[in-house]
């Protein structure tokens, strides 16, 4: 989130007043399990001596190099596809590697990172306020990567923390879960999001479509702006399914386009059992004829797309797919 979010403040200031070296921050996405961990880090590493009860004072010389990222006692273990789309730095290696086309950024927690930071974590700290591992999305760690961590988590070293943020707790190693602390994290209420995302310069009634949208995560309404998916956009999306407009999803990765046939596939369903919908206003959704059995028989074979989403597909020629399947489906009758 660009702004610290309240929801995020409350929870940090809850986290900070207790003790423990290691916590995992767990939940969906979109709620905000980077900026939470980020939070964090921050006043473990503040030179006020009242970050601790406060949160980082923002101004020291520690809360500038966290926010220019080059603090010399954080270690951020990130995919390296993700260290590149927030702005962390490469280890000079893998730069290296990626600048001469040796190999693409990788999408898992890599082996190498993690020994840097086993040495990092038993290296002197720079600043005296002892030394930081944050690791998102933890999920990312393969399980050699993970049980690297294991063992340090089991015998840390007295001046360093960890946080590791995860979108998906479940696929965790049940023995790094247990030596964590675990925060599920908050739900903000939808008047507290609403009037949060105005100050991201976002409507009110845009962002309270956009919120429902996003199935109440605020952090997600962002990054759909970031896509593309406006207001307009989102209104007119399943009218533009009937009739397979590929063009409505052309600037779309398949991974967001999925997502958004799932959701409307989801509130059809409810809107034949007159069921509350999840994510679209009424007005917005067309009258069909499609059987429950056909809608059910669409949201599996979605189900099955997102699981290859990411793989190196044509990826025009997979939008022409989703769109056309979509046109079939909701324009059958019963």
């Amino acid at each position: 989130m660009s702004a610290t979010a309240p929801w995020i403040q409350r929870q940090s200031l809850a986290l900070l007043s207790q003790q423990g070296h290691a916590w995992l921050l767990q939940g969906p996405s979109g709620l905000g399990q980077y900026e939470l961990a980020t939070s964090m880090v921050s006043a473990w590493l503040c030179e006020s001596d009242t970050a601790l009860s406060a949160g980082a004072c923002g101004h020291c010389s520690s809360c500038h190099a966290l926010r220019v990222h080059t603090h010399a006692d954080l270690m951020v273990l990130m995919p390296e596809t993700i260290l590149l789309e927030l702005g962390w730095p490469l280890s000079e290696k893998a730069q290296s590697e990626i600048d001469n086309k040796t190999r693409k950024p990788s999408k898992e927690i890599r082996i190498d990172a993690m020994r840097d930071a086993i040495e990092f974590s038993q290296r002197t700290n720079a600043r005296g306020r002892g030394k930081a591992v944050l690791v998102f999305p933890a999920e990312r760690m393969n399980h050699v990567t993970a049980n690297a961590l294991l063992k340090t988590l089991e015998e840390p070293p007295g001046d360093v923390k960890f946080v590791l943020a995860t979108e998906a707790a479940h696929q965790l190693l049940p023995t790094i879960r247990s030596r964590c602390l675990i925060h599920t994290m908050a739900w903000p209420s939808d008047a507290e999001a609403v009037q949060w995302l105005e100050t991201q310069s976002f409507a009110k009634d845009e962002a309270m479509v956009l919120l429902k949208a996003a199935g109440g995560r605020p952090d997600e309404v962002l990054k759909q702006r970031q896509s593309g998916q406006t207001l307009q956009w989102w209104s007119t999306f399943p009218k533009a399914m009937l009739s397979g407009d590929v063009s409505h999803c052309a600037d779309l990765p398949a991974s967001e386009v999925i997502d958004a046939l799932q959701k409307l596939c989801h509130d059809l369903t409810m809107q034949q059992a007159q069921a509350p919908l999840r994510y679209f206003s009424e007005a917005d959704l067309p009258k069909l004829k499609v059987s429950p059995a056909q809608l059910t028989a669409w949201f599996k074979r979605l189900s099955q797309a997102a699981k290859t989403a990411e793989h190196p597909f044509n990826a025009g020629l997979m939008l022409e797919a989703l769109c056309a399947e979509a046109r079939e489906v909701l324009n059958s009758s019963s």
